[in-house]
């Protein structure tokens, strides 16, 4: 059975558990969180029969995180209303902070493939586990900047049928990211020629053998980096809408929906949806309005307002 075929969907029970103000659930804050508050705002803005200058469209989309490679966002921007964004705001999350940099990211799947064989009758002949192994070696020992930040992971490794057989295949699943379109363009060179490095190497290391190993380097994921200065309006909207409304919204870099549309030049900002979530991406994740959590709606419609009045 080939690695691939073995990829199962990893399943968890979603129940949400209350304690007190305390909800708990896998995905109750990220992502949650923000479709309460789009529904809270949508209610209120019918309630109050508030009318604005422009358009305003709310949207739940799909295909943000991993695989789905903001997939629901691009479809929005590039198809359904290519051309009439005036302005973007995605929420995810919890807290009370601005994303107003989008940190861009390439994503790989890579896969060494070979004929396989037994371990100890066909001893000999280039492994493509271990050429995996090499290459993730190298891919540890890359050096990347501070400042722009640049990272690396290698998240998921494939491979192998039994411990006594020479794999045929062995994979792995790599995430890249910078909020420099140059910084992340560097690593990826990095990253290819490590990947071919240690291909070169496995194959090198049995001369004798009358088999070689290749390698498949597929991609599974690009988000786009994007600047945008804090100067901006619509990050200024946001930041000026927090101190009527009593905090600092702190800015900052990370990967959201807002990376695509900033990257075609639409002024996008992601703001968090107010509250105190703990454990984002775990089974243990959990979220709680406290006594503050309001603020969270009150700083998507007030935001939104401005914007709606402003052209």
């Amino acid at each position: 059975m080939k690695p691939a075929a073995r990829r199962k969907a990893w399943k968890s029970p979603v129940k949400v558990q209350r304690e007190g103000t305390k909800l708990s659930a896998p995905g109750i804050g990220d992502d949650t969180r923000s479709l309460a508050v789009l529904l809270a705002l949508i209610r209120a803005m019918d309630a109050a029969q508030i009318q604005t200058a422009s358009d305003i469209l709310f949207v739940g989309n799909v295909g943000e995180e991993g695989p789905g490679n903001l997939r629901g966002t691009r479809h929005l921007v590039t198809r359904e209303y290519k051309g009439k964004i005036d302005y973007f705001i995605s929420v995810d999350g919890t807290g009370l902070g601005v994303t107003s940099r989008a940190v861009g990211s390439n994503r790989y799947r890579v896969t060494y493939q070979g004929p396989g064989g037994h371990s100890y009758g066909a001893f000999g002949m280039p492994s493509p586990i271990h050429a995996l192994g090499r290459a993730i070696a190298a891919i540890a020992d890359i050096q990347v900047p501070t400042t722009p930040k640049a990272t690396f992971n290698v998240g998921i490794i494939e491979g192998g049928t039994s411990v006594n057989t020479i794999s045929p295949s062995g994979s792995m699943d790599v995430d890249l990211r910078s909020e420099s379109a140059q910084a992340l363009a560097d690593l990826d060179k990095k990253f290819q020629a490590a990947v071919r490095n240690a291909l070169a190497a496995e194959n090198a290391r049995w001369p004798s053998s009358k088999v070689r190993i290749s390698v498949k380097v597929d991609t599974i994921g690009i988000r786009p980096a994007g600047a945008q200065p804090d100067s901006a309006f619509i990050v200024r909207t946001a930041v000026d809408a927090g101190k009527a409304l009593g905090f600092t919204a702190r800015t900052s870099a990370s990967s959201t929906d807002a990376n695509f549309p900033m990257s075609l030049g639409i002024p996008a900002i992601t703001i968090d949806g107010g509250g105190d979530g703990q454990g984002a991406h775990a089974t243990s994740e959990s979220y709680d309005d406290g006594d503050r959590g309001w603020l969270g709606p009150q700083w998507a419609a007030l935001i939104i307002a401005i914007l709606a009045q402003a052209r």
